[in-house]
C-alpha cells in the first residue's frame, strides 16, 4: 500500500503511527527505546540500487524517517497458502512463545535473519536475535525455531521476494528533492542530498540533526524535548558513501553499523567482535557511525577506536569545509568544535599497516548494552621497541580521550610485559572517572588497567579470557 502524508511531526514515531493511525497493533510497544525488541519492523530501502530489508526499532524510528521506505509489520507474514509463515508455524512447533508479548518482535528479526541468511548458525541467530528480550521462554526455544525455519526454507517464494521488482521500481521512481512536513508548527525537513543539506542547515542553524534517531529517539520517548525542526539524513545517498584510497578508507557520515560491518571484517578483524557489541541488530541497522561521533557522547563505542587509529573527520556548512582530527571534536562534556550550520559529512580512518589493534568494552550486559567503560589499542613495533602507542578510553572522562601517560609509559620501551604493567599503572594518573550506576569510579579505573594486561596476553598469545574455576 503506497502511504502519502500530508502532515506529521518531527517527534512522530513510526511504531504510534502504525499502531494508532493504521490499527496494526501486531508491533509492541516495551521499552520505548530501542532495547527490548517488541516493536520490531522490517524497513527496505534502496542502497546503490539495491532493496534491502533491515529490522529496526519502530519505538524510535521517527515517521518522517520512513520517507521513501516500504514498512513490513508482521501482519504482512503468510506462508504460501496463505497459512502461518515458517518462521511462525517454527516459533509454534518449538514453543517459543509463553506470554506473547515479545514474539512479534522476535518473529520479524528471525523473519530478517531468514531472508538474509538462509542456513545461519549459532552465531549468526544469537547476533540477529540481540536485541530482542523475553522474560520468559529462556531463548532456547525461540533459537531452535530460527534453525528449524531456516530447514523449512522457502525463501524463493516469500511475498516479500515476489513482489520485489515491483518495490525497487516504485522506490526508484520517487523524486529526489527536499520535503518539508509538519504537525502544529512541529517541522520535519527531509533535504535532496548533502548539498541541499548544507542549505537547510545554514537556513535553520539551530536543527536538530537525526541520522539513526537511536539517541535522538530516546529524547524525545523518554525526555519528551522538542527536536524541531528536524533535519533527517539518513536517507542521503552520498552521506552513505565507503571510498577506499591509498592508506585509508573514507566513511560517510550516514553509513550504518552494519553497512560497514564488511569493512571492519575486512580490514579491521580483530575489533569485530568489538562493533558486533554496538547496540543490538536493530540498533546498529539504523544507527550511524557519523551520529555516533557527532553527538558526542564519551560513552559512545565508535570515538575511542577512531581516535585510538588516529582517524580525521570533514565538517561541512554552506560555507565550505574543513578537516580536522577527531580527538580535537570533543572539547567538553557536551560540547564539540562543530559551529552553527555545520555536519559531519566524512570520516576518514588510516588503514591499520602494521600495527596491533584492539578494542575492548566492559557492560553490565554482554550484548546491547550502553558502555562502562571502553578502550582502542594501536601499537606499533619496530622490532622489539614499540615506535608508536595510541589508547583511547571512552567512559573514564567528560569525553573521549587518550591516555597519554600510559602512552608514554610504552613508546620507546621493549615489547614486553613489564613494559604494559608500567602503563597499567600509569593510566591511573590519566583519569579521573565518576561513579555511576553503570560502574563505580574504582572499578572503572580497575579497568583501565586492566585493559593494558588484557592487551598484552593476547598479542603474547596466552590465555587472557575469564574463566570460572570449579
Amino acid at each position: 500500500t503506497e502511504i502519502s502524508l500530508s502532515a506529521a511531526g518531527s517527534r512522530d514515531t513510526l511504531l504510534d503511527y502504525l499502531r494508532l493511525s493504521r490499527r496494526l497493533t501486531g508491533t509492541k510497544e516495551g521499552c520505548a527505546e530501542g532495547d527490548c525488541g517488541a516493536c520490531t519492523v522490517l524497513v527496505g530501502r534502496l542502497h546503490h540500487g539495491h532493496l534491502h530489508y533491515e529490522p529496526v526499532n519502530a519505538c524510535i524510528r521517527f515517521l518522517a524517517s520512513c520517507h521513501g521506505c516500504h514498512i513490513v509489520t508482521v501482519e504482512h507474514l503468510r506462508g504460501p497458502d496463505g497459512g502461518l509463515h515458517p518462521v511462525q508455524a517454527a516459533m509454534v512447533e518449538h514453543h517459543g512463545s509463553q506470554c506473547g508479548f515479545c514474539t512479534p518482535g522476535f518473529v520479524m528479526a528471525l523473519y530478517g535473519l531468514w531472508m538474509q541468511n538462509p542456513r545461519p548458525d549459532m552465531l549468526a541467530i544469537e547476533t540477529a536475535l540481540q536485541g530482542n528480550l523475553c522474560r520468559c521462554t529462556g531463548y532456547e526455544p525461540i533459537v531452535k525455531a530460527a534453525f528449524a525455519a531456516s530447514e523449512a526454507g522457502g525463501q524463493n517464494m516469500d511475498a516479500l521476494a515476489l513482489e520485489r521488482d515491483r518495490v525497487t521500481a516504485w522506490l526508484a521512481a520517487l523524486p529526489r528533492e527536499r520535503v518539508e512536513v509538519s504537525q502544529g508548527g512541529d517541522r520535519a525537513i527531509l533535504p535532496a542530498d548533502a548539498a541541499d543539506l548544507a542549505q537547510v542547515l545554514a537556513e535553520n542553524p539551530n536543527a536538530t540533526i537525526v541520522a539513526g534517531a537511536t539517541d535522538v529517539g530516546l529524547w524525545v520517548t523518554k525526555f519528551l524535548k522538542n527536536i524541531s525542526p528536524a533535519v533527517f539524513i539518513g536517507h542521503l545517498a552520498d552521506l552513505k558513501r565507503i571510498e577506499i584510497t591509498p592508506g585509508r578508507i573514507s566513511i560517510g557520515a550516514g553509513v550504518t553499523y552494519t553497512e560497514f560491518e564488511p569493512f571492519v571484517l575486512a580490514h579491521f578483524p580483530e575489533a569485530l567482535d568489538y562493533w558486533r557489541r554496538i547496540g543490538g541488530w536493530q540498533v546498529r541497522n539504523a544507527g550511524t557511525i557519523g551520529g555516533n561521533v557527532a553527538n558526542g557522547s564519551p560513552i559512545g563505542e565508535t570515538p575511542p577506536l577512531l581516535i585510538a587509529l588516529g582517524a580525521t573527520m570533514t565538517l561541512r556548512s554552506a560555507e565550505g569545509t574543513r578537516e580536522i582530527p577527531v580527538e580535537d571534536y570533543f572539547i567538553a562534556y557536551g560540547k564539540q568544535d562543530r559551529r552553527p550550520g555545520e555536519f559531519v559529512e566524512t570520516i576518514h580512518v588510516p588503514l591499520k599497516g602494521e600495527a596491533r589493534i584492539a578494542a575492548y568494552k566492559v557492560s553490565k550486559r554482554h550484548h546491547a548494552d550502553i558502555t562502562a567503560s571502553a578502550a582502542a589499542f594501536r601499537v606499533v613495533t619496530e622490532g622489539a621497541t614499540i615506535i608508536d602507542a595510541r589508547v583511547a578510553f571512552g567512559g573514564m572522562a567528560a569525553t573521549p580521550k587518550r591516555a597519554t601517560r600510559a602512552e608514554a609509559a610504552l613508546k620507546g620501551q621493549p615489547f614486553a610485559a613489564e613494559t604494559f604493567e608500567a602503563a597499567a599503572l600509569a593510566v591511573a594518573d590519566d583519569f579521573q572517572p565518576l561513579s555511576d550506576w553503570r560502574a563505580s569510579a574504582e572499578y572503572r579505573q580497575q579497568l583501565a588497567a586492566n585493559f593494558f594486561r588484557r592487551f598484552w596476553l593476547e598479542q603474547s598469545g596466552a590465555e587472557h579470557r575469564l574463566r570460572r574455576v570449579e
